[in-house]
């Protein structure tokens, strides 16, 4: 089981650093096309401003998951605590633990269920109604990005706690 935890970890990190890069690509090149048509054409495309905020917001989601994986996110335990296995370590990473846990949970919980209970008033489903109205595609698509991630987040929490250990690009292990 903690083989299949710290696997599925690792292969939605590469999977989600790919979404992200081409999220990042999708963003550059539709503000390139919109800063050409306004100073050239002087008349941009009113869908571009919209997909590059979209773009924004799935790379700045997945890019959350890509540095929590890393351990890359500001986390100032890791100054103050020394590592595991000193049980002040433990204490540092059970208190992260609880600070992620107590931040993605409620988010995860109301993406699907609303305020009084049912999956008809979640945050996904009140999208689900709304319609972007320059692309003309439901909003649940740009809005699925929020469970997407923290689902990623609870993932990355999984893995760390069993036993997950950070790698480089070359395959080293960083402190």
């Amino acid at each position: 089981m903690r083989h299949f935890i710290i696997s599925t970890s690792d292969r939605l990190h590469l999977i989600m650093r790919r979404v992200a890069v081409f999220a990042v690509c999708v963003m550059f090149l539709t503000v390139v096309v919109q800063i050409i048509a306004r100073y050239v054409f002087s008349s941009p495309p009113v869908w571009t401003e919209d997909v590059a905020r979209y773009a924004m917001v799935w790379t700045g989601l997945l890019g959350a998951t890509l540095s929590f994986k890393t351990r890359s996110d500001a986390v100032l335990m890791d100054s103050v605590f020394p590592k595991r296995p000193n049980y002040l370590g433990y204490l540092a990473d059970v208190i992260q633990s609880a600070a992620v846990l107590i931040f993605v949970l409620p988010v995860v919980y109301f993406c699907f269920i609303g305020l009084r209970g049912g999956f008809a008033k979640g945050y996904l489903a009140r999208q689900s109604g709304l319609t972007a109205d320059t692309l003309g595609i439901p909003m649940v698509w740009i809005s699925v990005a929020v469970p997407l991630s923290m689902i990623i987040i609870l993932i990355h929490l999984f893995a760390r706690w069993a036993g997950d250990d950070v790698l480089d690009e070359t395959g080293a292990q960083l402190d």
